[in-house]
């Protein structure tokens, strides 16, 4: 007999904090980052695996068996578990946890039909400025969320699947009109998150997009010492995009000829061009084979003065 529920967490940090504090029934960590790379629609089919285990073979050098015991294998787990009375979705407000609860959403009403799903999803805090994730959370305040998730509808499955659909179709122009309306009140983040996402097409007015111009600022306006420093800064001052050391780490090394120094950390004067919008660094950066969602990311640009996406034709 299954357990009475079922967590899925977004991460090893969630799980084992949960288990920390005792919360009962079986547990499933999602390990993805579908905010990088790209993605299809048809979550957890072998052309799906197939085009992610490319994704980080070819960007982080990740081995085929490192995938299988960290992603693959964890994906099976959750496939076997199909006697619970509860699914419970745990994620958090940022661009990375949205984008992955998204597709968990989209492959649960697939597979898992008809079956209760409810959603904590952390965040806003009384008496906190300060948008917190769930192991940031005091155990009286995990408790609180838990006691308070939604439960999802049809039509909120419905709906993130929908909008599933368009982060993983070949243009996000479609994903940007959803933005400019209101959405379900169930995604309170969604909203921020996916605008936070059309931002991360290359800028019309420097070719960067908003996470590369962010290294960039978070390089200028700190007296830092050490790349290391610079990668502890992006972390700890990032608002929206819930990334980890790999993924800015991956940023610093494609933006590398734009500095001078990472000892200590220094632009040199085209990094500097670039960050005050006097010369566009695009055509450097330009790779065809780069993907957000199922759009190629230089197959756009994203106007930050009109706030706006305009595909580029020729």
């Amino acid at each position: 007999m299954g357990a009475l529920i079922l967590h899925i967490t977004n991460g090893d940090s969630t799980t084992n904090y949960l288990k920390k504090l005792k919360f009962t029934g079986d547990f499933i960590t999602w390990r993805e980052m579908l905010s990088e790379g790209k993605t299809t629609t048809n979550v957890g089919s072998d052309v799906f695996w197939k085009m992610r285990y490319s994704f980080f073979k070819n960007t982080y050098k990740v081995s085929k068996q490192k995938f299988i015991d960290y992603t693959i294998k964890e994906y099976r787990r959750l496939c076997n578990k199909k006697e619970t009375k509860e699914i419970v979705l745990w994620f958090e407000y940022d661009l990375f946890c949205q984008i992955n609860m998204l597709a968990v959403i989209s492959w649960l009403k697939q597979y898992r039909k008809d079956y209760p799903i409810s959603l904590v999803c952390s965040g806003k805090v009384k008496k906190s400025t300060k948008l917190k994730g769930l192991c940031e959370l005091s155990e009286s305040e995990i408790h609180q969320h838990y006691k308070k998730r939604i439960n999802l509808s049809q039509n909120d499955i419905d709906y993130a699947d929908y909008i599933w659909q368009l982060y993983c179709s070949v243009s996000p122009l479609r994903l940007e009109t959803i933005t400019n309306i209101k959405t379900t009140n169930t995604f309170v983040y969604l909203k921020n998150a996916l605008k936070t996402h059309l931002q991360r097409f290359p800028s019309l007015e420097n070719g960067l997009n908003n996470v590369e111009n962010f290294v960039l600022q978070t390089a200028t306006k700190n007296k830092l010492t050490t790349k290391n420093k610079l990668l502890g800064s992006l972390l700890k001052e990032q608002e929206l995009f819930g990334f980890g050391d790999i993924q800015y780490q991956q940023t610093i090394e494609q933006l590398d000829p734009l500095f001078a120094s990472f000892n200590p950390v220094k632009l040199n004067k085209t990094g500097k061009k670039v960050l005050e919008n006097e010369t566009s660094f695009y055509r450097q950066l330009r790779n065809e084979n780069s993907y957000l969602g199922g759009a190629k990311k230089f197959s756009f640009l994203f106007s930050k003065n009109n706030q706006k996406l305009l595909q580029i034709t020729s």
